[in-house]
Formats: structure tokens, C-alpha cells, sequence
């Protein structure tokens, strides 16, 4: 019996035993009759069992099905990991303790209830290396399990979509599942779609998902916009302004605003008088954007440069984002700074967070080395009890306090002192580095002080597992960008434990101390030696944007003695005794995640308003491609349409009246009998009833030259083309009206309010857009009639 925690709530350790009393059972059984049991559970559940139902047996079989095909079999914890997942919550797991082993058993009995399953890991190559060999078990027990990810170096348009969305299982990554899911919603027949619904989730590093990744929205873009050429020139401007005279930026770094003499020189430069008028509009955008991208980003901290222009890199572990771009020119104007070729402005044609995307699952769960910290954020946002699992034997890691220097320099000369000394012991090492400049520059040095060893980062992502899997042999020295969901597992070499284990060390504090946690545990895994420190100095990005007041004054103190040469002040404050200290690191940490928490529900909210819409958007959607008769929808169309004509005329002349008709319902000119004989400008009530009739006529004498089969098919093209459009440009809208809401909250106002009262206000306007498009493709389209009985239709 392994020691079981004393915060496992007693109802899964019961469980566990329950499981655990049924080994002996399905361990004599044959093969045969063991993969029999998922036809039995499978019946079982036709029968009106619900999934709690069977849980102990399936968990039983799969265990020993583990022990069979992978020679594996999960150990107590594991069970206990699988059974507080399958409640619908999150398992803090530390790392080591065989997460990848303890997904399979809820995978399997929700694999049992048929599609809809995904394991959704961190990176691609996890999903598909995981889905190939943890696979071989649900596909020896008669379930079908896929990767939704292609293999490493394929296309992922070559994916069969249909095939792999049928399957009892997929496991795939975050952003694979939301673009399937928004291109899902691009396609234009029942026929097309592949997506069978979205029953159970469970997110490996689930905080790297849902909290550090919540905040990237997927956008699929679309029909570019037209080429600005503005980028360039607000770049050139920008590079001649001066910080704190012409603009000014908030301690953290994230914020920045242009001064009013900052607003003076920029017009001096430009030559022109009102920066701020309606007129210079678009220019204005396009120099805070520029402003942005000088100030906020930095190169290989928050982005990369190489062949492939300007790639935005993954905070959390290092890895470069593809397909992803900043949004509202904003990626425009990094390029346009980085001297690369300007993109093109795409409009953006659909958009999702995950977080919205993973709060459609009926039933989410997750697991992670690290969540305690966030516990009440994931209780909050998504409903998530975290729950901690003990290990499988006593964690035996030392975690040595941080040590603080008074430079960047010093530091790094300690934590390289620190590694060739364990080098020349023998003792692999693991370093982590907060951006990829970092680890580059860590290693130039280490070059220069002949210390062989690894480098881990955004650019050698392809060898990252053979990379990891080295890193516990004897004199192995790795140097790395954040550690979160590299999924691999650092074995020991032979001799290491002897020498103490791995030695972790952390050349800075991370923003989050879940962060710091999960690089904490790389060492010390499955009950073996492990150190970890952190080398920390006062110039640190942490302690610069969130550090207390006093700090900053000392750094200056600090600063100026060195230009002296004068021995560094005493500060009131004794920094360097480590219960000051630690706290200051604390503090710094708590008021980081503190902003990043409110980020995240800014964000969060921001996105609940586009949600409502989109859903309402998706359902109609929906309802064309699947309705067998669309009349009722026609007519809605036509009466919204005429409805949105008579607010805007009320009392129409004949001329209003006769230019409506010929641009939309009806361009031959005969139109001018008709309105002659059945209009009358004194009764105004009647125009809507009048101008409907003419629709419903129109149609019907459109309708008599397609064959039945075909007429449908042509009402449904019409308004899906007319809605995907309206859509489209409402998106764009949303992402547009987002970044004005955000800059507005210096003026007095609630951000979220406007951006509500004007969401609300433009997906009125976008429903009568989609109305009159739709009336004028039913009514206005050209048709060709070929000889082989298909229809060419040209639309207005």
C-alpha cells in the first residue's frame, strides 16, 4: 500500500480499493475473454448504465490490459489520479509519476460511450508519439484510437477529418482541436463537417492551457484587407521619439501612451496640423501600433526572427506559436520594425479562446504537476476542483533557498561556477532560463569556458526529445527555455543518485511560482535525489515590473556608485537576509499573478460576448444546412429585410421606393408598372406587406426554372454565403472594437460596458446586412444552365 495523503479525499481511496480488489479477477482471465469485456461494458451502457456505473470494472480491465500490451501497470496513485479525473477534476500529479499511463484509464471508459474523447497535450509531437503507443491498448481492447495531429514533418491538410473525429478516442493538442472546430463551422454542407460532437476532455498541463494560454485567441484569417502603407512610415516616426517626453510607459511594461508634446513633435514631424481628428484617423492607429510594437514586445523574448519573418514565441515554455499572429495590424507593425516584408492585413473570418473552446465539454478534466497554486482560479472560471495526489514513494528533492546578487553579471557567473563544479563531478545538470536571448547568451558562455551541453529552446524543438531524454545522464549539461509540458521523462544515468541526483538551477524567478514548481520537478522524480536552486538578482524582469518602490530607488543608488566606482550603498532594507528577501520575491510573485489574473478574466469576459454571438451565429448555421425545408427562414429573411427599409423610410417617395426594388429585389425594369398598381405613398403601413409580396413572387418565379432537387441546395447557398459574409465582417468588427475599448479605459469609462453596448449595437446592424445580402443573392443572382444539368450561379 502505497502512503496515501492524508488531502485524498477518502471516497477515491475507497474506490481505488475497489479496483484493486478486481485484479485477480481479469488477471486470469484469457485474452479473449478480457477484450471481450468492452462488448459487455458496451452493452451495458446501451442498456441504460451510465458511465459512474461501470467505472470500477473498466478501470480493472484497462489496468490489465496496460500490464499486457505496454508492460506497464498502473501503481495505486495512478488509479487515484484516474478516478479524481473521471469526477471531473483537475489531479496534481507531480512530474514522474506517469501521467501519460494514468490518462489511459478514463480515456478508455469514456472511449467506451463512442466519439467525442480527446487527450489534449502541449505539443504536437506528444500527441502523435502518445497516440501511437498509448494507442496499442484501447486498440487491442476494440476501441479505435487516433492522433488528430499529423506526424512530424507531414501536412496537416492531408489529415482525414472525417476518419479521425469518428474515432473512440483522439488525442491531439489545444490548437489542432480549435482550428478543426472553427474550420467545422466554415463548411458549407451537413456533408462537409466532421466534428461529432465535444463530450470529454482531458488536458494534460492543464494550467499551461487554461491559464497560460488563455489569453491567445485562434483566428482564422481570411480576405486580406487592403495593403496599408502606413506601417513604415509610423515606424520611422516612432524611432525618433524620446521615453517619459514624448511617450511614457506603465511599470510592468505593458502599457503605453503617447504624452501631449509627444503628440506635438510627431505632427511637427509630419507635417500636419490635428493628429487626433477623424481625419487622421488611420494614421493615429497605425502610430499607436507602432508605439506598441517598439515598447511592449521584445525580440526573442516575446517573438523570434528567422526565415520565416516575425513568430511569435509561447511564453510559458519557449516554443514558437505556428499560424499564430498578433491581431489588428498589430503583427504589421512588429514586422515593419524588424525590417522584415510586411504581411498582409487579413480580416479575420472566425476566432475562439480556449477558453471558451473547452468550456463546451460536458465533462472536462485535467491533470499537471502544478495547480495548487491556481486552485481558485480554475474553481472559478471553469468549474475545476483540484485535487492533490500523493506521489508513489516520499519525494526525496532538496529545494535549496534562492541566492541574491546585486547584477545580472554576478549571477550568472555564480550559476556558471555552479555548473562546471557539478561538471566536473559528473553531475548532470538542468539550467533554466527565462527567454530565449537568455539561454543563448548561457550558453556562449559556457562555450567559452569549454563546458559541453545542450540548448533547449524555440529553435531546436525538433530534437527536443532526444535532448530531454539525455539530460539525467552522468555530465550531462542542458540549458533550456521554460520546462512546461516538454512531457519528456529525465531518467537517471548510473552513478548520478549517488552524486545527489539532478541539479536544477533557475537563472531567474518566472512570473508564476507554478512556473518556478514545475521546473522544480525535474529533479527528484519517483522518490529520487534531486537539488534545485535559484540564482536571483535585483535586476531581474520579475523585480523590475513588480517589485516594491523602495527597490527601485536603491537600484539607482546602485547604479550611480558603480559609475563612481564607490562601494555599493547599504540599503535600510537588508536585502541580501534571506527572510527579507524571499519575501520580496513573493510579493513580486503574488502581484504578478495577480495582473495576469485579471488579464485572464478581462479576456474571459471580453470573449463571453462574442461567444453569445457566435453561438447564435453557429445555430443558424446549423439550421440552414440541416433544415429540410427552409420556407419559414425565407420568409423571416424577407420580413427583416423589409422591416430594416421601412425604419429607415418611413414615409418612402416613389423614387426611394423604385431604387429599392431594382438593386434588390428585381432589376428588370418592368418594376415601375407594379409599384404603380399596388402601392399607395399615402398609407405607409402597407409598403413592408408589398414589398414581401414582391420577394415571395420574385422567388417563386426564380424557383420554376431549377429542377426540385435542386432549388434547396440553391436557397441554402444563398443565405449561408450571405451569413458566412455578415460574419466575417462582424468578427473583424469585434476584434477592432476590442482594441478601441481597451485604449477608452483612460477616459472614464467602463471598456466592457462599451464594448458591450457597441457589440450589441453592430450584430443588430450585422443581422440586417445578412438579410439584405441574402434577399439580393436569392432574387438578383445570375443563373447558367449547363448541359450537364448543373447550375452556374453568379451572385450580385
Amino acid at each position: 500500500m502505497p502512503f496515501v495523503h492524508h488531502h485524498t479525499p477518502k471516497r477515491y481511496v475507497r474506490q481505488m480499493r475497489a479496483v484493486n480488489a478486481l485484479t485477480d479477477k481479469y488477471r486470469k482471465m484469457s485474452d479473449e475473454d478480457l477484450k471481450a469485456q468492452t462488448t459487455l461494458f458496451r452493452e451495458q451502457l446501451a442498456a441504460g448504465k451510465s458511465l459512474d456505473a461501470i467505472k470500477i470494472p473498466a478501470f480493472a480491465v484497462i489496468r490489465e490490459a496496460d500490464r499486457r500490451v505496454l508492460g506497464m501497470f498502473p501503481f495505486d496513485v495512478q488509479v487515484l489520479g484516474a478516478l479524481v479525473m473521471q469526477d471531473g477534476n483537475v489531479a496534481e500529479m507531480k512530474t514522474g509519476e506517469g501521467k501519460t499511463l494514468t490518462a489511459t484509464l478514463p480515456m478508455y471508459l469514456n472511449g467506451l460511450s463512442g466519439s467525442g474523447n480527446f487527450l489534449v497535450t502541449a505539443n504536437e509531437y506528444l500527441a502523435y508519439r502518445d497516440a501511437q503507443e498509448m494507442g496499442k491498448v484501447y486498440r487491442w481492447l476494440g476501441l479505435t484510437a487516433v492522433a488528430g495531429v499529423a506526424p512530424a514533418g507531414g501536412d496537416p491538410h492531408d489529415r482525414d477529418l472525417k476518419k479521425i473525429y469518428q474515432a473512440d478516442i483522439v488525442y491531439t493538442t489545444n490548437s489542432t482541436l480549435g482550428f478543426d472546430y472553427l474550420m467545422d463551422n466554415l463548411s458549407g454542407t451537413a456533408d462537409e463537417q466532421f466534428l461529432q460532437g465535444f463530450h470529454f476532455a482531458l488536458l494534460d498541463e492543464i494550467d499551461a492551457v487554461l491559464l497560460d494560454s488563455a489569453q491567445m485567441p485562434l483566428v482564422i484569417s481570411g480576405a486580406p484587407r487592403v495593403r496599408s502603407n502606413l506601417f513604415g512610415i509610423a515606424d520611422q516616426v516612432i524611432c525618433l521619439l524620446r521615453e517619459d517626453i514624448d511617450f511614457k510607459r506603465s511599470n510592468d511594461h505593458k502599457k503605453v501612451w503617447f504624452t501631449p508634446s509627444g503628440i506635438d513633435h510627431m505632427e511637427e514631424y509630419l507635417g500636419l496640423d490635428g493628429l487626433l481628428t477623424q481625419k487622421h484617423r488611420t494614421l493615429y492607429r497605425h502610430l499607436v501600433l507602432a508605439l506598441k510594437a517598439h515598447q511592449t514586445l521584445t525580440r526573442d523574448r516575446d517573438y523570434v526572427v528567422d526565415e520565416d519573418g516575425v513568430s511569435l514565441l509561447d511564453l510559458s515554455n519557449g516554443r514558437k506559436l505556428a499560424g499564430m499572429k498578433l491581431e489588428a495590424g498589430l503583427h504589421q507593425a512588429l514586422e515593419a520594425k524588424e525590417l522584415v516584408p510586411v504581411s498582409n492585413q487579413t480580416r479575420t473570418m472566425a476566432s475562439i479562446t480556449f477558453q471558451n473552446l473547452f468550456r463546451m465539454f460536458s465533462h472536462l478534466s485535467g491533470m499537471t504537476g502544478t495547480a495548487m497554486t491556481d486552485a481558485a482560479e480554475l474553481q472559478e472560471t471553469y468549474r475545476l476542483s483540484v485535487i492533490a495526489v500523493p506521489t508513489n514513494k516520499p519525494n526525496q528533492r532538496v529545494d535549496l533557498p534562492d541566492r541574491l546578487f546585486f547584477s545580472t553579471q554576478a549571477k550568472l557567473e555564480h550559476a556558471v561556477a555552479l555548473v562546471k563544479d557539478a561538471y566536473t563531478k559528473g553531475r548532470p545538470v538542468l539550467v533554466e532560463t527565462g527567454s530565449v536571448s537568455l539561454s543563448n547568451l548561457f550558453s556562449r558562455i559556457l562555450l567559452r569556458e569549454e563546458v559541453p551541453h545542450n540548448l533547449l529552446n524555440a529553435r531546436s524543438a525538433a530534437k527536443e526529445a532526444l535532448i530531454v531524454k539525455e539530460a539525467g545522464q552522468p555530465g550531462a549539461i542542458t540549458v533550456a527555455t521554460s520546462m512546461a509540458g516538454r512531457g519528456t521523462d529525465i531518467k537517471l544515468g548510473k552513478g548520478v543518485k549517488e552524486l545527489g541526483g539532478l541539479l536544477v538551477v533557475g537563472t531567474e524567478r518566472m512570473n508564476s511560482a507554478r512556473v518556478d514548481n514545475q521546473l522544480r520537478g525535474r529533479a527528484g522524480r519517483q522518490g529520487a535525489p534531486g537539488e534545485t536552486i535559484f540564482m536571483v538578482s535585483i535586476e531581474d524582469a520579475i523585480l523590475q515590473e513588480h517589485g516594491p518602490k523602495w527597490l527601485r530607488r536603491y537600484r539607482r543608488r546602485v547604479a550611480k556608485a558603480k559609475a563612481k566606482h564607490q562601494p555599493i550603498p547599504k540599503v535600510r532594507y537588508p536585502i541580501t537576509g534571506h527572510y527579507r528577501f524571499k519575501h520580496l520575491i513573493t510579493k513580486a510573485q503574488h502581484n504578478a499573478e495577480r495582473d495576469d489574473r485579471q488579464s485572464r478574466t478581462q479576456t474571459l469576459q471580453y470573449a463571453e460576448i462574442m461567444r453569445v454571438q457566435r453561438d447564435t451565429i453557429y445555430q443558424t448555421r446549423k439550421q440552414i444546412m440541416t433544415a429540410p425545408d427552409l420556407t419559414d427562414m425565407l420568409n423571416s429573411v424577407f420580413k427583416m429585410a423589409t422591416r430594416a427599409f421601412v425604419t429607415a423610410h418611413p414615409q418612402p417617395t416613389r423614387s426611394e421606393l423604385a431604387d429599392y426594388v431594382l438593386n434588390t429585389i428585381d432589376n428588370h425594369l418592368v418594376v415601375a408598372d407594379s409599384i404603380d398598381q399596388n402601392w399607395h405613398p399615402d398609407r405607409p403601413k402597407e409598403t413592408a406587406p408589398f414589398l414581401q409580396q414582391l420577394m415571395v413572387d420574385q422567388l417563386t418565379k426564380k424557383l420554376e426554372n431549377i429542377k426540385e432537387d435542386q432549388q434547396l441546395y440553391f436557397e441554402r447557398m444563398c443565405l449561408l454565403k450571405s451569413l458566412d459574409n455578415a460574419w466575417i465582417d462582424q468578427v473583424d468588427m469585434l476584434q477592432q472594437l476590442r482594441q478601441i475599448a481597451t485604449n477608452r479605459s483612460t477616459a472614464q469609462h467602463d471598456p466592457l460596458l462599451e464594448y458591450l453596448k457597441d457589440g450589441r449595437k453592430s450584430f443588430a446592424e450585422m443581422k440586417e446586412t445578412f438579410a439584405r445580402r441574402a434577399v439580393q443573392n436569392l432574387l438578383l443572382s445570375e443563373l447558367q444552365f449547363k448541359a450537364d444539368g448543373s447550375i452556374d450561379v453568379t451572385y450580385p
